[in-house]
C-alpha cells in the first residue's frame, strides 16, 4: 500500500493529465516533505496472492519511506524470518525487497504467508500478508477413452476433465493437425472446458477430438487422449446396431427426428450462483434440440445493464462485468426452436469482500491538536474491524489517554511532541480481508509551498484552468489568492478554492490570463508563491475533410484548414483507417490538404486529419470510395427462342462501387450489316435477362454493356448467332412525296427499306398512282432497286394520289398509306391588274391590285413582288436620277402591300408580278406617284471660324437631302461656364439661302455650345452641334480662363503702374529740394534684408519699365518668391507665365507675363516681418 497525508481528513489522488481526472481530483493529498521527521509509510509490496514461476527467482516487493530511512524485517507463516540466515534469501539494500534464488532449490519449501515490517523510531509500518505459492501444471491422469457411437440427430458431451493447475488452464479442442474445432451455435464448449453438441450431423464424425490445457504460468500445454466419435443415420444403425452394442458406448436417447429444446446445463429448472461484488458474473446455459435452438437471456423483474452485460459463445453465455448488489436476482436463459421454447432460471446472490468506504489517511497535526482516524468499510458479510498501532493490536499497546476507539474510529485529543506512530486498520469477512497503514505526526512547522514557483500553466478557452498551490505546515496553512498581486480572488461563480489549496476556474477566458499569487499561512509563519495562467484559443478544424468519390487513376484532394492559437506549434498528421499512410510518392501532404495521386482500389477507406498542438487537438474524418466503370457481363445466354422473340441472359460484372445503373443490349446483322453494333434495348441496373423482339431474316448476335455513373463498361462476349426466318415486310418505304421537276411530269420518291427491315429477299416497290379526284384506276408499276418512279405526259400542276408498297418473295407488306402530290410547275400565265398607290404621309406609301386567277398562276402560289424606284425629287432644281431599283415579295395570296422607307417630296414608279416556285409572271402596267414634302436631314457641317475677345463666325452647308423646299434655318446658342453649367439659350432665325453668320457681343474667355438646324413647312429637322472658345488657348487645351485676358486684371495692373509713377516723381523732387541724401550711406548702415535690392539669382523678376525708357528704380524689388500665390489669389498667372519682363503697350494694356522660381521667402511665417510688396518697396524711399 501507499497512504498519502491529508488534512482535514480529505483525500483525491494527485493532480492528472486528462480533464476528467482533473476535474474529479482537485483535493490532493498534503504530502510531508521528506526533510522533516515522520513515520515510515509503505509505498510499494507484491499482491496478497503471488503465484511464481518456479523457473525463475521469486521478488517480493516491500518499499518504504521515512526519516529517518525505515529499517526492514518479515514474518513467514506469522513468525519471524531471519534472512540473514539464509544464503538464498537476499533483501535488497535500501528497501525490503526480497529476492529468494530457488534454483537448485525445492521451491515448496518457500510457500507461504509474508509479511513486511517497515520501522524507525517514530513509528511501524506493516503490509499485506502475502501468500506466496509456486504455479503448477499436472500431468493428465492415465485414461483410456472408450470409442463414442451415436445416433444423428442426438445431443452429446464430449468432457475435457483437465487436471487442476495453479492458475487454472485455458482449455480449448483441436483435432491431430492442431486445427482448432470449428465452433456454432450448435457445437460449443462450455466454462469448465466440456465439448456440447446441441445434434450431431454426419459430419461430426471424426476420432481426434482432442482437449488441450495450456498453463499460463509455465506456458505449457496438456493434452488429453482423443476421442473418436461416429455419426449413424437410423438406417445403418440398424444394421451394425448389435455388433457395436458390445464394444462401444452407444447414445441413442431420442428418435432421428426434430424435438423440442432440453437443457444440457444447468440441469433441472432452477440452479444457483454466488458472486462477489466487482466480479464478473458469468452465467450459462446450454441446450441439446433439432433443429438447433436459440438462446435469449432476461432478467426477472429488471434490466440487463447494458453497458456491462456481453455475451458469449453464441449467446449461451451471459456475462456482467463489475457485479454490485443490484445485479443479485433471478435470471431466466430460454432456449426456442420451431417446435416449442423451454427456460431455466439461475438466482445470483451478490456477497462482497471487504471494501473500503472511506480508508484511514495520514495526519499531520500540530501539538494540543485533535485527529480523527476512520476506517469505513462495507462487505456481505459485514467485516470485521480490527486497529493496530504500529503493528501491535491496540488492546496491546501501552496505554495512551489521548487516544479514544470507537469501533471503526479512533480520535486523538491534545496530542502532543513524541506521539507519533503508525496506525492499523484491518477489516476481514469470509471472502477476505483489507488492511491500511495510517501515520499520525505531530509537528511544528512553518507554512511551505510546494508547488514549484513562477510555473506557467496553459489551458484552452472555456476549459477549467487548475493553479496548484500545495502547501505544507502545521498547524494547517490558510490559503489565499491574488490575481495580478492586487485583486484578491474569493469562492464564487467564476472561482473555487479547494481545501487543498487549488484555484480551480470553471469556464477560462483570455481575459483570466495574468500572474496569480498564493499566500500560505499559519500561526508560524506565512509564505507566497507566483505561477501565471495563459488562456489559448482552441484548436478548430473550419474546412473538413469531405467525402470523395473517385475514379481509379484520377487524384482525390482532403482539405482540412485549421485555426490554432498562434503562440502554439501545431502538428498535422493525416491517418488512413486508423493507421499510418502508406509509404508512397503517390501520398503528397501539404500544410492544410493531403493529395492522393493516380487512385487505386487498395485507396479506399476513411483518412483523418488531426491537428495537435500541446494543449489539445481537433480532427475530422471523410471517406474516400474509388470507383471505376463495371466490368462486362459474362455468361451470355439465349432461351425461349421464336421466330419473333429470345431472351437474353447474363451474369453481371463487378460495378467498382458505382452502382450499374443500366444494361444496354446492342446486335450485330451478321446478313445485312456485318461489323456494325446497333442498339436495340436497354433494361434496369438490377437485371440480369431481357427479352427482346426480333425481325425476321437477320443473322444476330448480340452483346451486353453495363453503365454506371462513371460511364459504360467494355462490351461482353458476343452471345451465339441466333437466326431468324423470312417473311413478308412488315413496313412499307417512308417519306414518300411526288414533286414535279417539269411542267408535264412527276417524281414519285421515298426512302427504301434497309435490309435488316426487307424481312426477305427479292425486295421490290410497288408504285401508285392517278389523278385526284377523277375517280380512274390506280396505274401501277413495280421497280427494285431504287428510290425513286417518274410519271411523264400529264397535265401541269394537278393533284395526284400516290402510295408505295413493299414486296419480296414470302409476300407483299401491308395496304400502304396515300399520299398526295402534284404534277410539275410553269410560270405564271397572268399579271395584277387594277393596281392602285394611296400615299400616306412622305416616307410610306401603300399598294392595292387585284389578284390574278389560280389556273393562270400554273403552279403553287408563293405571292407577289413590287418593283419600285425614286424616279427624281420634286424641287425644280433637283435633276433627274437614276436610282437602284427596291424589291418587296408579299407572300400568299395578297391584294395589297406597303412601302416604307419612301424619300420625300420624290417621284416613284412601280409595277407588280405574281411568282410561284417556277419562277415570275408577266409584270403589270406601271405606276407613278408623288410623296409629300418632310422634314429635311441636318446641315451638312458647322464650322467655327474667327473667334475673338467678343464675337466669332459661324459657317454651315446645307443638308445633304431637303426632302421639300428649304424654308430657313434655327440657330441656337448658350454659354458653359468653368463648371459646365449651361446659361440661357439665344435663338435665332436664318433665311434659307444663308451659310454663315457672325455673332458678336460675346463674353470673352467663355465657352459657346451652338445648336443648328435646317426646316421645311413640315418643321424642323436634326439639329447639328459645335462648341467654341471666343478665345481660342492652343497652349492648355482645358475650359480653364487665362485671367491676362481678364478687364479687371488690366485695370489692376493700370492702377499699381500709376501709383509707382507718381511715387517716382515725387521721391525725385524731394531729392532735388534737399540737397544731397545720403541714400548709400543710409543703405551701408542698415544693411536691412527687406529693402535690398536682390539678384537674379535671388529669384527676383528684375526691374520694371515701360515704353518711355524710363530708368529702372534700384530700391525696388518684387515679391521674394516670384510668384503670386495661389493661396492668396485664385487669379494665379504661374501656370500661363513663360518667363520674361511685365511691360505695358501704349494703350496701356499689360501684355507682359510673371516668371520666376518657386522659392519659399526666408522670412515667411515671421510674423513680425511684413510681406515685401512692391507698396513697401517705395515706402523705403520716402
Amino acid at each position: 500500500m501507499d497512504p498519502t497525508t491529508e488534512r482535514n481528513m480529505k483525500w483525491v489522488p494527485g493532480f492528472g493529465a486528462m480533464l476528467l481526472v482533473l476535474l474529479s481530483h482537485v483535493t490532493s493529498a498534503l504530502e510531508v516533505p521528506l526533510d522533516l521527521p515522520q513515520p515510515p509509510t509503505i509505498t510499494l509490496q507484491s499482491p496478497k496472492d503471488y503465484i511464481f514461476d518456479p523457473r525463475e527467482n521469486i521478488v517480493i516487493h516491500c518499499e518504504a519511506k521515512g526519516k529517518p530511512n525505515p529499517s526492514f524485517s518479515w514474518t513467514r507463516n506469522g513468525t519471524h524470518f531471519d534472512v540473514e540466515k539464509d544464503s538464498k534469501v537476499l533483501m535488497k539494500p535500501g528497501s525490503g525487497t526480497l529476492v529468494i534464488d530457488i534454483s537448485g532449490e525445492k521451491a515448496e519449501a518457500y510457500e507461504g504467508t509474508y509479511q513486511c515490517t517497515a520501522h524507525n523510531e517514530h513509528g511501524t509500518a506493516v503490509s499485506n500478508n502475502i501468500v506466496i505459492r509456486q504455479s503448477r501444471s499436472p500431468l493428465w491422469s492415465k485414461e483410456r477413452n472408450e470409442a463414442i457411437t451415436v445416433q444423428m440427430g442426438v445431443s452429446l458431451v464430449l468432457q475435457c476433465r483437465p487436471p487442476a493447475g495453479l492458475p487454472p488452464p485455458v482449455i480449448f479442442w483441436m483435432d491431430n493437425n492442431f486445427q482448432k474445432l470449428q465452433l456454432d451455435q450448435r457445437v460449443s464448449q462450455a466454462l469448465n472446458g466440456d465439448l456440447y453438441f446441441s445434434n450431431v450431423l454426419r459430419e461430426d464424425t471424426r476420432s481426434d477430438y482432442i482437449c488441450y490445457a495450456r498453463f499460463p504460468h509455465t506456458q505449457t500445454i496438456q493434452q488429453k487422449q482423443p476421442i473418436s466419435v461416429t455419426v449413424l443415420d437410423m438406417e445403418t444403425m440398424n444394421e451394425t446396431v448389435a455388433a457395436l452394442y458390445n464394444i462401444t458406448e452407444f447414445y441413442s436417447d431420442s428418435p432421428e427426428g426434430v424435438r423440442r429444446p432440453g437443457f444440457m446445463m444447468p440441469l433441472g429448472p432452477t440452479s444457483t450462483k454466488m458472486v462477489l461484488r466487482g466480479e464478473t458474473l458469468e452465467l450459462e446455459c446450454i441446450a441439446e434440440g433439432l433443429p438447433t435452438p436459440e438462446m435469449s437471456w432476461q432478467k426477472d423483474g429488471g434490466e440487463l445493464p447494458s453497458s456491462r452485460t456481453s455475451f458469449e459463445n453464441f449467446k449461451k453465455t451471459l456475462k456482467i462485468s463489475d457485479v454490485n448488489e443490484a445485479d443479485g436476482g433471478n435470471y431466466r436463459c430460454t432456449a426456442a426452436n420451431n417446435l416449442g421454447t423451454v427456460h431455466h432460471i439461475i438466482k445470483v446472490t451478490v456477497k462482497a469482500a471487504p471494501f473500503w468506504v472511506s480508508a484511514p489517511r495520514n495526519l499531520v497535526l500540530a501539538p494540543n491538536e485533535t485527529g480523527i482516524l476512520t476506517c469505513r468499510v462495507s462487505g456481505e458479510p459485514k467485516p470485521k474491524i480490527s486497529w493496530f498501532v504500529n503493528g501491535v493490536p491496540i488492546e496491546n499497546a501501552p496505554e495512551d489517554h489521548t487516544r479514544k476507539v470507537d469501533d471503526d474510529t479512533v480520535i486523538l485529543s491534545n496530542v502532543q511532541s513524541g506521539s507519533s506512530a503508525v496506525y492499523q486498520c484491518n477489516a476481514s469477512n469470509e471472502f477476505g480481508y483489507l488492511m491500511a497503514n495510517a501515520f499520525v505526526s505531530v509537528l511544528a512547522e512553518a507554512p511551505r509551498v510546494l508547488t514549484p514557483p513562477n510555473q506557467v500553466y496553459q489551458v484552452i478557452t472555456n476549459n477549467p484552468a487548475l493553479l496548484h498551490c500545495s502547501s505544507f505546515g502545521s498547524p494547517i496553512p490558510t490559503i489565499t489568492w491574488f490575481k495580478d498581486s492586487q485583486i484578491s480572488i474569493k469562492n464564487g461563480d467564476l472561482y473555487v478554492i479547494h481545501e487543498n489549496g487549488t484555484l480551480e476556474i470553471h469556464v477560462a477566458q483570455s481575459l483570466n490570463s495574468g500572474k496569480y499569487t498564493c499566500i500560505a499561512t499559519n500561526n508560524l509563519g506565512i509564505k507566497e508563491n507566483h505561477v501565471f495562467l495563459e488562456v489559448k484559443e482552441s484548436t478548430r478544424i473550419l474546412k473538413q475533410p469531405e467525402y470523395k468519390v473517385v475514379q481509379r487513376g484520377m487524384s482525390a484532394v482532403f482539405e482540412c484548414k485549421v485555426k490554432h492559437d498562434p503562440s502554439l506549434v501545431p502538428t498535422m498528421t493525416w491517418l488512413k483507417d486508423s493507421g499510418e499512410l502508406p509509404d508512397d510518392e503517390r501520398f503528397e501532404v501539404d500544410t492544410d490538404s493531403l493529395t492522393v495521386k493516380h487512385v487505386t482500389d487498395e485507396d479506399e477507406g476513411t483518412y483523418t486529419c488531426i491537428m495537435n498542438t500541446t494543449l489539445d487537438h481537433d480532427s475530422a474524418s471523410a471517406m474516400l470510395t474509388v470507383v471505376e466503370k463495371p466490368d462486362p457481363p459474362t455468361d451470355l445466354e439465349l432461351t425461349d427462342q421464336t421466330d419473333r422473340s429470345v431472351q437474353l441472359s447474363w451474369i453481371p460484372g463487378d460495378d467498382h462501387n458505382s452502382p450499374t445503373e443500366k444494361f444496354l443490349i446492342q446486335y450485330e446483322d451478321l446478313l445485312h450489316q456485318p461489323g456494325l453494333w446497333i442498339n436495340l434495348t436497354d433494361v434496369g441496373g438490377t437485371s440480369t435477362t431481357a427479352q427482346l423482339n426480333l425481325s425476321p431474316f437477320v443473322y444476330y448476335s448480340f452483346r451486353v454493356l453495363a453503365q454506371n455513373p462513371v460511364g459504360y463498361s467494355s462490351p461482353s462476349q458476343p452471345s451465339r448467332q441466333y437466326r431468324t426466318n423470312p417473311a413478308a415486310p412488315d413496313e412499307n418505304p417512308s417519306d414518300v412525296r411526288g414533286v414535279g421537276t417539269e411542267s408535264d411530269n412527276l417524281v414519285i420518291s421515298w426512302t427504301p427499306l434497309t435490309g435488316f427491315q426487307s424481312n426477305g429477299p427479292g425486295l421490290e416497290y410497288k408504285v401508285l398512282w392517278r389523278q385526284k379526284d377523277m375517280d380512274g384506276d390506280w396505274l401501277s408499276k413495280n421497280v427494285a432497286n431504287v428510290s425513286h418512279f417518274v410519271v411523264t405526259g400529264i397535265p401541269t400542276f394537278v393533284p395526284f394520289e400516290i402510295k408505295v408498297q413493299a414486296m419480296n418473295d414470302y409476300g407483299s407488306g401491308p395496304e400502304p398509306e396515300v399520299f398526295i402530290g402534284h404534277s410539275g410547275e410553269d410560270l405564271p400565265l397572268s399579271a395584277p391588274e387594277s393596281v392602285q398607290v394611296m400615299v400616306h404621309n412622305s416616307t410610306l406609301a401603300e399598294v392595292h391590285w387585284e389578284p390574278v386567277s389560280f389556273p393562270s398562276v400554273r403552279g403553287k402560289l408563293q405571292g407577289y413582288k413590287v418593283y419600285y424606284h425614286r424616279e427624281r425629287g420634286l424641287h425644280e432644281t433637283e435633276k433627274m436620277m437614276d436610282e437602284e431599283e427596291q424589291v418587296l415579295t408579299f407572300s400568299g395570296n395578297r391584294s395589297e402591300g406597303r412601302l416604307p422607307g419612301l424619300q420625300p417630296y420624290s417621284l416613284y414608279k412601280l409595277f407588280i408580278r405574281v411568282i410561284n416556285s417556277k419562277g415570275e409572271g408577266p409584270q403589270s402596267p406601271s405606276k407613278t406617284f408623288e410623296t409629300p414634302e418632310g422634314v429635311p436631314g441636318p446641315p451638312s457641317f458647322l464650322k467655327v471660324l474667327n473667334p475673338s475677345l467678343d464675337s466669332l463666325t459661324l459657317e454651315w452647308g446645307p443638308p445633304m437631302n431637303n426632302n421639300g423646299r428649304l424654308a430657313g434655318y434655327t440657330l441656337k446658342y448658350q454659354p458653359v461656364n468653368t463648371t459646365n453649367e449651361l446659361g440661357p439659350v439665344k435663338v435665332m432665325t436664318l433665311m434659307a439661302n444663308e451659310t454663315t453668320i457672325t455673332l458678336s457681343n460675346l463674353n470673352s474667355s467663355m465657352l459657346y455650345k451652338f445648336y443648328l438646324s435646317a426646316k421645311t413647312i413640315k418643321g424642323s429637322g436634326p439639329i447639328i452641334t459645335e462648341e467654341a472658345f471666343t478665345v481660342m488657348d492652343t497652349a492648355v487645351p482645358s475650359r480653364q480662363v487665362d485671367i491676362a485676358t481678364q478687364g479687371w486684371f488690366i485695370g489692376l495692373m493700370c492702377a499699381i503702374a500709376l501709383l509707382i509713377l507718381v511715387l517716382l516723381i515725387v521721391c525725385f523732387i524731394k531729392r532735388n529740394k534737399g540737397g544731397k541724401y545720403p541714400v548709400k550711406e543710409k543703405e551701408d548702415a542698415h544693411q536691412d534684408p527687406e529693402i535690398q535690392p536682390m539678384k537674379e539669382d535671388d529669384g527676383t523678376f528684375g526691374e520694371y519699365s515701360d515704353t518711355e525708357d524710363h530708368k529702372p528704380l534700384k530700391g525696388s524689388r518684387t515679391p521674394s518668391n516670384g510668384t503670386v500665390r495661389r493661396d492668396e489669389s485664385d487669379d494665379s498667372l504661374v501656370d500661363y507665365g513663360e518667363g520674361g519682363d511685365g511691360q505695358f503697350n501704349e494703350d496701356g494694356s499689360f501684355i507682359g507675363q510673371y516668371s520666376g522660381k518657386k522659392e519659399k521667402d526666408t522670412h515667411e511665417g515671421n510674423e513680425s516681418s511684413e510681406a515685401p510688396s512692391p507698396v513697401n518697396a517705395m515706402n523705403s524711399f520716402v
